[in-house]
């Protein structure tokens, strides 16, 4: 399969072909090049390093957006010991842009609830890009409202590059859909953990998007607009989304700054399309921790806080 690549990943693609080009001609003519391989190995590693710590906010946004990063299936199938997935609203239908179902993580029993891109042609089209219509936010609070009555915590993993805005959504009811889940998702009597694992745009993300911790992975962006969308309205050019996207704000530490992000959840090195595995097992333990602290909160408080956390955004002093 053809390895995708963005423009600043380059040299380091390029170092990372040289050595496995050594390794294959080590092993095919029998000579010993482990001392060249190891150096190449170093200056690649330090090379990641500076390349990944260094990420404007254009480049986070694109990372997050990245053919191979993984989706919300790759998470559930490494994190999770069993996954039943359940379909359909029981109104219109069923929506593959978000998945849903009952969940075990170690001995946590869990609702996990997230959006799902597609990676082939047919994939895409059958995910919809991961825009979800309203029967998905409706299905998505149907499952979410079955795991509270059973007292399961419930994990969100967003990944969407905004609701589907097409005609039909609208005449379903895309809005009053979305709203219902920010009402409902407020006074649900379980723990809520909301994860951002790669695009998070408007109300697309945040309908699925209210709880009592919000966690961002390290290489991702969360906003009301996408930085496309805002250049578009801002100055009738799409081209300017990196300048955009400066302007906005959207990246992790952006929010942990602005006090809207509870915490950001580091990547392995080179960013989670580079290592599936590793970024799963950071993102379990992270689970694990998070839910541990959030069971011991009473219900009463617990929605009190989530309330609370949710109706000071946007307060401003100077």
């Amino acid at each position: 399969m053809e390895k995708h690549f963005l423009d600043f990943e380059r040299p380091l693609v390029e170092l990372e072909k040289k050595i496995q080009d050594m390794k294959d001609y080590s092993l095919n003519e029998d000579v010993d090049l482990r001392d060249e391989v190891t150096k190449l190995e170093e200056k690649a590693k330090k090379l990641s390093r500076d390349i990944y710590s260094k990420l404007t906010r254009w480049q986070r946004v694109q990372l997050a957006r990245h053919p191979e990063r993984p989706y919300t299936l790759d998470y559930i199938e490494r994190i999770t010991d069993s996954f039943l997935e359940m379909h359909g609203d029981r109104a219109y239908g069923d929506d593959p842009a978000i998945v849903a179902g009952f969940a075990e993580i170690g001995k946590e029993k869990v609702v996990i609830v997230g959006h799902q891109k597609g990676r082939t042609t047919k994939e895409k089209l059958f995910r919809n890009f991961a825009m979800p219509h309203p029967e998905g936010y409706r299905k998505a609070l149907r499952i979410m409202k079955l795991g509270a009555k059973y007292n399961r915590p419930i994990i969100c993993l967003i990944d969407t590059p905004g609701a589907y805005p097409g005609i039909g959504a609208e005449e379903r009811g895309q809005a009053e859909a979305i709203a219902k889940n920010l009402f409902e998702m407020s006074r649900l009597p379980v723990p809520i953990l909301i994860i951002v694992i790669g695009e998070g745009a408007s109300g697309g993300a945040l309908g699925i998007g209210v709880g009592d911790r919000l966690l961002m992975l390290e290489n991702t962006w969360y906003s009301v607009i996408s930085p496309e969308g805002c250049a578009a309205i801002l100055w009738h050019d799409n081209a300017k989304a990196g300048q955009a996207a400066e302007a906005m704000k959207v990246t992790a530490n952006d929010l942990l700054e602005l006090e809207i992000l509870d915490a950001i959840i580091k990547e392995p090195l080179g960013g989670a399309h580079r290592n599936y595995d590793g970024a799963a097992k950071i993102l379990k333990k992270t689970i694990l921790a998070e839910l541990k602290t959030l069971k011991n909160v009473a219900k009463d408080e617990l929605v009190e806080n989530r309330i609370e956390k949710f109706g000071k955004m946007g307060f401003w002093s100077e």
